[in-house]
């Protein structure tokens, strides 16, 4: 990379500090990143843990051991594992599947088919149970097109146990898939070259070869579905709440609803025991990627070497038929509920109406306003993240020394764990006014801000550490020999080359927070509503309608986005855009 000279700096009008004000050796930056790494990853999880053990400042563990072992408490743990493993290997075997389809043989058209995997996850959890809930609803405005809509007062086939798996197992599988993506690119093509020397067939390879070699990514990425299971609110509250089938997420809410700041103790509790499975998790999937081995020097990646010949129209049918089930049958039953003027009316060129649009869009303050909030809230967070990810990345790559994979691990834990458990930890954090300042945040947007950025501030430092990683340091020790500022050095040697990982990042971030619930959910107040939270509550008013008319609207803005992301693709750094295989 080229990068700006301190003789190019000086005439460019950049004066060199004065020694004396010399930073690039002091401890500023990397003061800032462990404040920063303090603020966001430790200190609410250490709130979280005085409040269950310690209620009052006073140690008292025996009253968070007995919400744990509550009979309300150990039902929904069982439903979290059962809903959470379950689908867990639902999403194994069909984004593994694909990830190995996609990755191996001649299919073609892998490029969309990966993009509208990535654009299954990125839908909201919740959006995509009420997507599949308006499909098999007894009113279903699509099945009813075609004679297939079950009989009036028909019980929801998807309520409970069995349709909480099925969605989580769909919804999850393109999470399975990228991150069986990112181990199929470690395997060099020169293992496959030698076992077909030796007359393997592509089948033999795959089983025999390739899975193996891969164990640990799979394992990985079951794990990562788990986890993703066991904290996923969205999908067991449309699905579960409303036949009292409860995991630990929902329960959590349902305390909170019913006894607000007083059920805090026992919130923090069952957030802890959401934590501790999770992290189970975590420590599993990391065991199972470490005893893959070290980093292996690769000249060529993999590549596809099983040609399909007259199957091949057959598998890229197969796989288009996955995206039909996954996302196109929900969301089109999603646009008919919003297109009719009421449930039950069949969806024809007559009745068709677009009054549900512009009554979210235009015409309810409180929907308008959760698209002014989703936005406002989503932007702020994607841009304080994307400016804050520069330093971050040349404080970690360059200043931190041995505490780097200490930050990193800090860092990671609000993104790792279940989003409840941040919200809870945030709101122990808050509730009370700011010491010295005597300022509360509680219940303003601020809250629900700084949950965002510690959410994703991993997300938002992916891409420009990876960037920083590949800039080589002779250009900074030049500039600091002729005595140029740690800021100097950031804004006008660093900045530019890290501001399109940067960018990218930040759009990403927009992604996942613009219609995010499970934090939100239990932050918001009046005023501060947001996309994911205005959606449940229109569900739960019976106002499925209205509710579909968000959800699509959502789902328009995602895929905007993420068609202009797909658009600068080829500007931006290399497998930095999941899709783009």
């Amino acid at each position: 990379m080229t990068l700006a000279a301190p003789a190019e700096l000086r005439q460019a009008g950049i004066r060199p500090a004065l020694p004396g004000l010399a930073l690039p050796s002091g401890l500023g930056l990397p003061a800032l990143v462990l404040l920063c790494a303090t603020l966001f990853g430790a200190l609410p999880f250490l709130r979280l843990l005085a409040a269950a053990f310690a209620p009052g400042w006073q140690f008292a563990p025996g009253g968070a051991l007995a919400e744990i072992t509550s009979r309300a408490a150990v039902n929904a743990t069982l439903h979290t594992f059962e809903t959470a493993g379950l689908s867990a290997l639902g999403a194994l075997l069909i984004g593994g599947t694909a990830a190995i389809l996609l990755a191996v043989t001649d299919v073609r058209g892998k490029r969309p088919l990966a993009f509208a995997l990535v654009f299954c996850m990125m839908i909201a959890p919740q959006v995509a149970a009420l997507a599949f809930l308006s499909l098999t609803a007894p009113n279903s405005a699509l099945l009813g097109m075609i004679g297939l809509a079950p009989a009036p007062g028909t019980p929801n086939p998807l309520l409970g146990r069995g349709g909480i798996i099925l969605v989580m197992a769909l919804h999850h599988a393109p999470l399975v898939a990228i991150t069986l993506w990112t181990g199929l690119r470690s395997v060099p093509h020169a293992l496959i070259e030698a076992a077909q020397m030796e007359g393997a067939a592509p089948a033999t390879i795959v089983g025999r070869i390739l899975l193996p070699v891969l164990r640990p990514q799979i394992i990985a990425a079951a794990l990562l579905a788990f986890v993703a299971g066991i904290g996923n609110f969205g999908i067991p509250a449309l699905l579960g709440l409303p036949v009292n089938y409860l995991t630990l997420p929902t329960l959590i809410y349902r305390r909170l609803s019913s006894f607000g700041p007083a059920g805090l103790p026992d919130a923090a509790a069952l957030s802890l025991l959401v934590a501790l499975v999770a992290g189970l998790g975590i420590a599993a999937g990391l065991m199972a990627t470490r005893r893959g081995g070290g980093k292996v020097e690769i000249e060529r990646p993999l590549q596809p070497f099983w040609q399909l010949g007259a199957a091949r129209a057959f598998v890229a049918a197969g796989l288009w038929l996955l995206i039909a089930l996954k996302l196109g049958l929900p969301l089109l039953a999603l646009i008919g509920e919003a297109l009719t003027p009421a449930l039950g009316v069949a969806l024809t060129w007559q009745n068709l109406t677009f009054d549900k649009f512009a009554e979210v869009l235009l015409r309810q303050d409180v929907t308008v306003r959760a698209f002014r909030n989703s936005f406002l809230f989503a932007g702020s967070a994607a841009v304080l993240l994307a400016l804050l990810s520069i330093a971050f990345a040349y404080g970690l790559e360059r200043r931190m020394g041995k505490l780097r994979r200490v930050v990193e691990v800090v860092i990671e834990l609000p993104y790792a764990l279940p989003g409840v458990v941040l919200a809870i930890a945030c709101i122990l954090m808050f509730l009370k006014p700011l010491p010295l300042l005597g300022v509360s945040i509680y219940a303003t947007p601020f809250i629900i801000l700084f949950a965002y950025m510690a959410r994703f501030l991993p997300l938002a430092l992916k891409a420009p550490v990876a960037a920083m990683a590949q800039i080589e340091a002779h250009h900074e020790e030049a500039a600091k020999l002729d005595g140029v500022t740690l800021w100097q050095m950031l804004r006008f040697i660093v900045a530019p080359i890290l501001a399109p990982a940067a960018a990218v990042s930040g759009l990403m971030v927009f992604l996942v927070a613009f219609n995010e619930l499970t934090v939100s959910a239990l932050l918001w107040s009046s005023g501060t509503e947001t996309l994911g939270v205005v959606l449940f509550s229109l569900k739960e008013a019976g106002l499925a309608g209205e509710a579909a008319a968000v959800a699509i609207s959502a789902c328009a803005v995602i895929l905007a986005v993420m068609l202009g992301l797909d658009a600068l693709g080829r500007k931006l750094p290399a497998n930095i855009l999941p899709w783009r295989i």
